[in-house]
């Protein structure tokens, strides 16, 4: 990748960099969730990040500027998953930025790429937990990213901006749908898990729906901005598919 474009790339993370309000965020906290439901979701993300690691490694194999554009993205998802708004007790709102990701390199790359993002946050920001890094990864790093990849491979060939941006904006809010889910499991009170569910997702929604519009309409500037200064990579990746 020539010099221009790094710099050019430098001012596009400087600009993301200038939107967080707040690094020290946080997903669903450090022991928020009870040991059996930590557990549940390590197992369940377990399949999707080894997918991911075998196809990082392929892909990579066969062309190496991949790696720096997956260093792209994952920088993009760590600077807007650690804006904070706070919004429900144990958790809050904030973009995700793995639609991104999931647009260009799939679902299950996308895993491994959430996966690091979060256990940075944890360590380096405590934004998150290791205890909770399972049912964060599943959300942010798994459901949302999946949903964000089918709604582009549907739209794609319709109108590309209009894929990229309900991709991104709708991946965001699926993936506080999951959390809001996975709370209500974890603390369905006495109403149930139905009632628990309604209160978290409409806590949520306050914050996260004009957060997933902006993350929309910022992931299709960023989007185009590396579809035309990496037009190669993200040829040899669309052919390649999943």
């Amino acid at each position: 990748m020539k010099s221009k474009i790094k710099v050019q790339i430098f001012y596009v993370l400087a600009l993301v960099f200038a939107l967080n309000i707040n690094a020290f965020a946080m997903h669903i906290s450090e022991g928020f969730l009870p040991p059996m439901w930590s557990a549940f979701y390590f197992l369940i993300s377990v399949p999707f990040i080894v997918i991911g690691v075998k196809q990082i490694r392929t892909k990579a194999g066969k062309n190496k500027d991949i790696k720096m554009l997956l260093g792209l993205v994952a920088a993009y998802a760590f600077i807007l998953s650690a804006m904070k708004i706070p919004s429900v007790t144990g958790s809050c709102s904030h973009p995700t930025g793995t639609g991104l990701s999931a647009i260009i390199f799939g679902p299950f790359i996308t895993s491994v790429v959430g996966l690091l993002v979060l256990l940075f946050q944890a360590i380096f920001l405590a934004h998150g937990g290791i205890t909770t890094l399972g049912a964060n990864t599943f959300s942010m790093a798994i459901g949302g990213p999946i949903v964000a990849y089918l709604i582009y491979t549907l739209l794609k060939n319709k109108n590309k901006k209009v894929a990229v941006f309900l991709a991104a904006a709708l991946g965001n809010l699926v993936t506080y749908f999951i959390t809001a889910v996975q709370l209500g499991l974890a603390f369905p009170g006495k109403g149930g898990f139905l009632i628990a569910f309604s209160k978290f997702f409409s806590i949520f929604s306050i914050t996260q729906i004009p957060l997933a519009i902006i993350e929309g309409i910022i992931t299709v500037l960023i989007f185009e901005f590396i579809e035309k200064y990496s037009k190669q990579e993200i040829d040899c990746l669309m052919e390649d598919g999943i």
